[in-house]
């Protein structure tokens, strides 16, 4: 889930386009979505996935393909990247194991609050006020069975103070997948309007008081990391 600001950048253009402006970092991608698969491996053979931001749908697609009876609920608020989701979904054979929500997991009504795991890639950190945040966290752990599993991984502030020297190599990255400098810049810019990036000890705290367990932290790529918590 993206905030109302974020949601409504992603026209149908920018979701047509956004995976081929990615493509370069189709390794990042990879090793996180193994990691992803043998977090969850343990999960029941017919698991229902609650897939949260969905985009596009890269992580749906990994975990599908290695799963074969799993189902999932797509949820994401660009009506336009969720389409490109469901076309990917359809090209790929998954239609039958797969539905779709354009929306806010909030709106995911009661009845389909059993689900066995949720992923929320690269989606919290724009939820900048912490209460937003938080809530967000609550709705999903309210639409998990009690000691289902949440995998989240975002942009977090780097530990031990090596955010200064961590930052110009996560921009290198950016210009690897072809951005401009005023792009760049641009990306900069957002950043301090639209991202929070939360040291590792505030996420794990805020997961804990969202109803889950402490969480594990499973992966970390330059700015990026992941946790997987059980909902207490």
């Amino acid at each position: 889930m993206r905030n109302n600001q974020t949601s409504n950048s992603f026209d149908k253009q920018q979701a047509d386009s956004y995976d081929s402006r990615w493509k370069t970092l189709a390794p990042f991608n990879e090793s996180l979505h193994l990691q992803l698969a043998l977090v969850l491996s343990e999960l029941p053979e017919h698991a229902r996935i609650l897939c949260v931001g969905a985009g596009t749908g890269a992580e749906l697609l990994a975990l599908a393909k290695r799963y074969p009876k799993w189902r999932f609920l797509a949820v994401d608020p660009s009506q336009s990247m969720l389409e490109v989701c469901q076309r990917k979904v359809e090209e790929s054979g998954f239609s039958d194991r797969c539905a779709f929500h354009a929306g806010f997991v909030s709106e995911i009504p009661d009845t389909e609050c059993q689900f066995d795991a949720a992923t929320s890639i690269l989606v919290s950190h724009f939820l900048v006020e912490s209460g937003e945040r938080l809530l967000y966290f609550r709705e999903i752990r309210k639409r998990l069975r009690l000691g289902g599993l949440l995998a989240t991984g975002d942009l977090s502030e780097a530990p031990r103070g090596q955010q200064v020297a961590l930052m110009p190599v996560w921009l290198r990255m950016i210009q690897h997948a072809g951005a401009t400098f005023e792009q760049v810049q641009g990306m900069l810019d957002a950043y301090e309007r639209s991202v929070s990036m939360l040291p590792e000890e505030a996420m794990e705290s805020l997961l804990v008081e969202a109803g889950f367990e402490r969480p594990t932290l499973f992966a970390q790529s330059l700015l990026i990391r992941s946790w997987f918590a059980r909902a207490s």
